[in-house]
């Protein structure tokens, strides 16, 4: 009965009338690629490889190489949710390039316990199938440089979202993310605008008529077909590289600030209109060979254990990297949620540069 409750709990979230979703298409927020992730995802200014068509299609010019690959798995909650993305990008000439990438977050074999009990009363374990809960997205990216600004590049990705919750229902999304980094002496600014023309996912369900009775007859809500709209988030970023010791060492250190237009959230500065949540990460590189990285985000407010006043929490994130010539592998260990040491994921990514620039 509690996997029922529950099956009718998403099902309700996921086609209900409610237009405007504050945390609609959330898997699209997780991240990619273990570099960014150990930054704390502090990366719209400073992306500079395949990546890029998530993070900020813009820094796709920022590439070393004529093609480039990138790939990165990751599973949650000791493996229950598994986590997939891959990308190529591709230098069009000196002033354009393209790129694609594809991710998937999805939930497999789920006991579906609709049919449990047979048209008299008993309980068949027999009848117990199984279904996948599954999200997932395909950006096209093109990114230019405006030749006219000196330092400007532009790009954008289009999205097309596909979710799907076995054959109760599923819908399908598009929307349009647009970016911008601007290189100013040794610093580089960013302007990220994500679901900038808002993404809309269509629901439909598909309920049998003995679902919907179970669904009725355990006072669960039975979902109607509906469009969820995900609203716009600008995240802006500023991004600058120090070399020390005769060049040998590199420090990068990026903040980002992640504003949000849909409500008050809990972040550092919020009202009922928008919200911000400050972002930071640093990398440390030795000869462009060896990196360790760190990051901090998700600051928010918290109970204390007594629930009687209110403390800061943070989330910290760690990593490393290797590069040996084309290919770089890079390490996280980062938090999907909060600060409980249950929820920390290791993360695996892997660059492959193909045709790369001779230095």
């Amino acid at each position: 009965m509690r996997k029922l409750a529950l099956l009718a709990c998403v099902l309700t979230i996921n086609f209900g009338q409610a237009q405007v979703a504050k945390y609609s298409n959330e898997f699209l927020n997780v991240g990619v690629s273990a570099r960014s992730l150990a930054m704390a995802n502090a990366n719209v200014a400073s992306v500079n490889d395949v990546t890029a068509g998530y993070w900020n299609p813009a820094g796709l010019l920022n590439q070393s190489c004529n093609i480039q690959l990138g790939l990165m798995h990751a599973e949650y909650f000791a493996g229950i949710a598994k986590y997939d993305y891959m990308a190529a990008s591709k230098r069009i000439d000196s002033n354009s390039v393209a790129g694609i990438s594809f991710i998937r977050f999805g939930v497999d074999n789920i006991p579906n316990t609709l049919d449990l009990v047979d048209a008299n009363g008993n309980v068949d374990y027999s009848r117990i199938k199984s279904f996948n809960a599954v999200d997932a997205a395909v950006l096209l990216s093109y990114a230019r440089n405006i030749q006219k600004i000196k330092g400007l590049n532009l790009g954008g990705s289009f999205k097309i979202v596909r979710r799907k919750l076995g054959d109760f229902g599923g819908s399908w999304g598009f929307g349009m993310d647009l970016g911008a980094t601007y290189n100013y002496k040794k610093w580089r600014f960013a302007a990220m605008g994500r679901d900038i023309t808002g993404t809309f996912n269509a629901w439909t369900y598909n309920l049998s008529d003995d679902a919907k009775n179970t669904f009725a007859t355990t006072g669960n809500e039975i979902p109607s077909n509906s469009v969820e709209v995900t609203v716009p988030k600008l995240i802006l970023g500023a991004a600058r590289t120090w070399m020390v010791w005769k060049d040998r060492i590199s420090i990068l250190a990026e903040a980002n600030f992640v504003n949000t237009f849909d409500g008050k959230r809990n972040t550092v500065i919020k009202t009922n209109v928008w919200s911000m949540e400050p972002v930071v990460g640093t990398e440390i590189g030795y000869k462009g060979v060896v990196f360790l990285r760190g990051g901090i985000g998700n600051i928010q407010k918290a109970l204390t254990a007594k629930g009687d006043s209110y403390t800061t929490t943070f989330q910290p994130n760690i990593g490393a990297g290797i590069k040996y010539k084309i290919f770089a592998l890079d390490y996280a260990y980062t938090d999907i949620g909060d600060r409980s040491i249950a929820l920390y994921s290791h993360i695996i990514s892997l660059k492959i540069d193909i045709n790369k620039k001779p230095k």
